[in-house]
């Protein structure tokens, strides 16, 4: 180690060293070479001595060998033809031997080739299997071995190709008629299900037989009749339901499955198939544009994936690890996704509700039928909850469109009756019940007109509608009897408001109609109470149920009726209006007519025959619509003659006014409404009066000096009005009385009114610095 060694010299002290070495090695190879010389001299010595007798004995072995061979040359000739003798007959030993081990080869080879003929694929791969592993290893050495090892991994190929060309027909197939698989399965769930009820009702009328002795036997018939009808439909159509077995061949998969596992290749053929049937799938979700139009869309829709999944599981169940549990479920999983969504999609293009309910039934039946295949489908209930508002939504729709006929057909008058007959029809169509009405002898009036038990006949068939879209969802009758009041609720409290608020602001709905309009809704309230009889009897839940919604129709029924009162005070107020502005005063007139206004006796007689049809409605409101008008009439008069464009107005014209508002008094103390106390109704017209009432006696001591006491005479006379209609007296005053100067009495007249005028702003002036 040391010549690796940086060390100065250390190459030159290793040579010195190695050649000490060599000169020691050599000196001992020299004292061993001196050592043995002596015996390998004598040893010549004694091999010269042998070569003599050597020589000798080469001589007589070689004399002794040719005399041999000349003695042995017969028997060698014999000897020889023993041996090609032997030899041929091993030869032929051998061959048959060997013939014997090729012939079964040959034979199963032609075996094979009888079996790719006849297409036995399966077969020849069993034959090839025992011709490689029992048969080929006899014969490996021969050339037709060789030959036939080489073959048949072609054949192998040439199997495997056939079996998935006859897999892809299937597959094909299968993509045709799986509707057709489909719509059989759903017939044979739908039937099942059908039976099944029929089994169940059969059982509720035995168990309700000691209950019902006296239907008895009409009940059993008819239940024998239903379930012997049912068994021969059965029997009928027993032969004519097929199968997805009968409907399509199975045996190119079997076939490829067992031709693929042989050949080692299993998981390359699971992978294939799952991969097709995946795009398969994606085909059979994927709907039609115009699928929502038409029944058919969705049956046949629902046909193909049916059909689909039911190849599937008679696929999981007749094959051993093809596909799985956890593949079809995932399959289901994607699928069931892509059906909700589609389902999303299409139904809510339909407004039709008859649509929307077969949709639900084949949704059901779909659902039933998958359901009986193991798969789940919880989503699709819940789904039908989606759809069953969609479905609703179509129906109040529907139901809305109903309403406005009805209500444009409606005469809005009391519904006569002219016999026992007629009184009947209209108590069987509406729950009316008036023991005053039924002591009149007829012809009578009903109070409701004909709209009224029209509209209860629809909403009860509202509630056979949406009872119809509540069965078969597995629901107890609790839950259908929550669904039925909810949308009976929403047909109440949406759809009919909608149409009485949208009815009652119509502008050919005169007053009479408002009236009744009230009267209508009165009765369809009351009447509210049979409809939840109605629906408990058709869910069997009796209404002392705790969970048990409400009806809202009582707070309905209570707008409308407020929205047609409010509607009645504002068209009497318009009408108010409109006999007011046809008034003509002469408000320079020098002295009044004597008699009260034409338009304003027009006004009255107007009123007091509207208050008489009002004798229909609730007390409260006809006499709110009474002080309404009043007030009104009231208000109306007063802006008449406190209008800013109106400059002057004689006391002719006041006294002429005077007359018109005794008139109204007059009319308000009439009690055109019965049930006011005292004065009531005469108070709306008190602001009028007093202020009249000042002007005409002139009395401007007293109210100057009573302003501001409770117990003033002109205690709703304003210091604002009062000088406004002073000014327009005023200026009126000037205007005429040109030469009232010269009289004294005018004179003083005038002085008094401009005494008056000044008085009156100060008080004005004083409440606005007051404010």
């Amino acid at each position: 180690r040391s010549v690796y060694d940086d060390q100065p010299n250390a190459h030159q002290r290793f040579m010195e060293k190695l050649d000490a070495c060599i000169r020691n090695h050599d000196r001992e190879i020299e004292k061993m070479c001196n050592f043995h010389h002596q015996g390998f001299v004598d040893a010549i010595t004694e091999l010269l001595k042998v070569r003599a007798d050597a020589e000798k004995l080469k001589v007589q072995v070689t004399d002794t060998n040719r005399r041999l061979q000349d003695a042995g040359k017969e028997v060698v000739a014999q000897t020889e033809e023993i041996i090609r003798c032997r030899v041929q007959q091993r030869n032929i030993t051998t061959v048959v031997e060997k013939l014997q081990l090729c012939l079964p080869v040959l034979e199963m080879y032609i075996k094979l080739k009888e079996q790719m003929n006849v297409k036995r694929y399966y077969s020849a791969l069993k034959t090839m299997e025992q011709l490689e592993n029992l048969y080929f290893p006899r014969v490996s050495q021969y050339r037709f071995c060789q030959i036939m090892i080489e073959n048949l991994p072609k054949l192998r190929e040439e199997i495997k190709e056939i079996s998935m060309s006859d897999l892809k027909d299937f597959l094909e197939s299968i993509r045709k008629h799986s509707d057709r698989i489909g719509e059989t399965a759903m017939k044979q769930a739908q039937q099942q299900k059908t039976f099944s009820t029929t089994l169940q009702k059969q059982n509720n009328v035995n168990y309700g037989r000691n209950m019902h002795l006296g239907r008895r036997r009409i009940l059993e018939s008819k239940s024998e009749i239903t379930l012997k009808r049912t068994f021969e439909d059965d029997d009928e159509h027993e032969e004519e339901i097929l199968t997805a077995q009968d409907l399509v061949d199975f045996s190119p998969v079997y076939r490829c499955l067992h031709i693929y596992s042989v050949l080692g290749d299993g998981e390359i053929f699971e992978n294939y198939y799952r991969k097709q049937r995946r795009k398969q799938a994606r085909l059979v979700l994927q709907p039609q544009s115009s699928m929502h139009e038409t029944v058919e869309g969705y049956r046949r829709y629902f046909s193909q994936i049916v059909g689909f999944f039911v190849v599937e599981d008679h696929i999981l169940h007749v094959t051993q690890g093809l596909v799985t549990r956890t593949y079809t479920d995932e399959l289901w999983n994607m699928a069931l996704s892509k059906i909700i969504a589609v389902l999303r999609t299409h139904s809510s293009y339909c407004s039709d509700p008859d649509l929307v309910l077969e949709l639900k039934n084949l949704i059901v039946v779909f659902a039933d039928t998958l359901q009986g295949y193991g798969f789940p489908v919880n989503r699709l209930f819940d789904l039908l909850f989606e759809i069953r508002d969609q479905y609703n939504e179509t129906l109040l729709k529907k139901w809305s469109g109903l309403f406005r006929d009805i209500f444009e057909a409606d005469n809005y008058s009391p519904i006569p009756v002219a016999n026992e007959e007629e009184y009947k029809i209209v108590i069987s169509k509406f729950p009316f019940q008036d023991p005053k009405l039924d002591k009149q002898s007829f012809p009578k009036k009903l109070p409701m007109s004909q709209s009224v038990p029209q509209i209860y006949i629809q909403v009860k068939e509202f509630i056979y509608a949406s009872l119809k879209f509540s069965e078969s969802l597995h629901r107890s009758s609790t839950e259908i009897d929550d669904m039925l009041r909810k949308s009976t609720n929403l047909l109440l409290t949406r759809t009919l408001s909608s149409c009485l608020q949208n009815l009652i602001k119509k502008p050919h709905i005169g007053l009479t109609e408002l009236v009744q309009i009230i009267i209508n809704t009165t009765h369809l309230e009351q009447a509210c109470k049979y409809l939840e009889d109605f629906i408990s009897n058709i869910t069997n839940i009796s209404q002392v149920t705790v969970h048990t919604a409400r009806l809202y129709g009582l707070s309905t029924f209570k707008d409308a009726r407020h929205a047609a009162e409010g509607e009645i005070y504002t068209k009497l107020n318009q009408k108010i209006d409109e006999f007011i502005q046809i008034a003509d005063y002469d408000w320079t007139m020098s002295e009044s007519d004597g008699r009260a206004s034409g338009y304003l006796m027009d006004l009255i007689n107007f009123l007091r025959s509207t208050f008489q049809v009002f004798t229909h409605l609730p007390g409260k409101v006809a006499q709110t619509a009474c002080m309404s008008a009043c007030q009104h009439l009231s208000t109306s008069l007063m802006q008449m003659l406190l209008d800013s464009e109106l400059k002057q107005i004689s006391m002719g014209a006041i006294q002429q006014f005077n007359l018109d508002v005794i008139q109204c008094e007059l009319f308000a103390s009439s009690e055109p409404v019965p049930g006011f106390q005292g004065d009531t109704l005469q108070l709306a017209f008190i602001d009028l009066r007093q202020l009249l009432d000042l002007f005409m006696v002139w009395d401007w001591s007293t109210y100057l000096a009573d302003y501001g006491q409770a117990a003033s005479k002109y205690l709703r006379v304003s210091p604002s009005t009062a000088l406004t209609l002073l000014e327009k007296m005023k200026d009126s005053s000037k205007k005429n009385n040109i030469f009232a100067q010269f009289r004294k009495n005018d004179r003083d007249k005038q002085k008094l009114i401009e005494t008056v005028v000044k008085q009156l702003r100060s008080l004005v002036n004083g409440m606005s610095q007051h404010t």
